[in-house]
């Protein structure tokens, strides 16, 4: 979590903090092989170089990240988790449930799509 102190530290209200370090910590859990990093002023997670999932806070929720590709291939799932969405991410309601098993389906597609990605973003 060292890669994401200073980010954490200025998120203002201590219980979207508590939530954003519980959602970067399960994700280390899950998948030890992650590189925590801060790109273009937000946390994200890399693979051999290659972005996976990013996140970003704002006042109303925390956004997910998972590339184009991910929003596609999960949009249904998204939609029936009752998170709202554009072309690139998703948001959380801090006050709603953190649908854990679509965040780990998101990463595990990204890993697997991208096992062969020698650049940063798909092409």
């Amino acid at each position: 979590m060292e890669a994401f102190a200073e980010y954490l530290a200025r998120i203002d209200d201590p219980s979207h903090r508590a939530r954003v370090e519980e959602v970067f910590e399960w994700i280390l859990k899950k998948f030890p092989s992650l590189v925590p990093k801060i790109a273009w002023n937000q946390p994200m997670f890399t693979d051999h170089g290659t972005f996976i999932i990013g996140f970003s806070v704002a006042k109303p929720h925390m956004a997910v990240a998972p590339e184009k590709a991910g929003m596609l291939r999960f949009a249904d799932d998204i939609v029936q988790a009752g998170y709202s969405s554009t072309k690139e991410l998703v948001r959380i309601r801090w006050n709603d449930p953190m649908d854990y098993a679509l965040l780990e389906k998101m990463i595990a597609f990204n890993m697997a799509d991208k096992a062969d990605c020698e650049t940063f973003w798909r092409k």
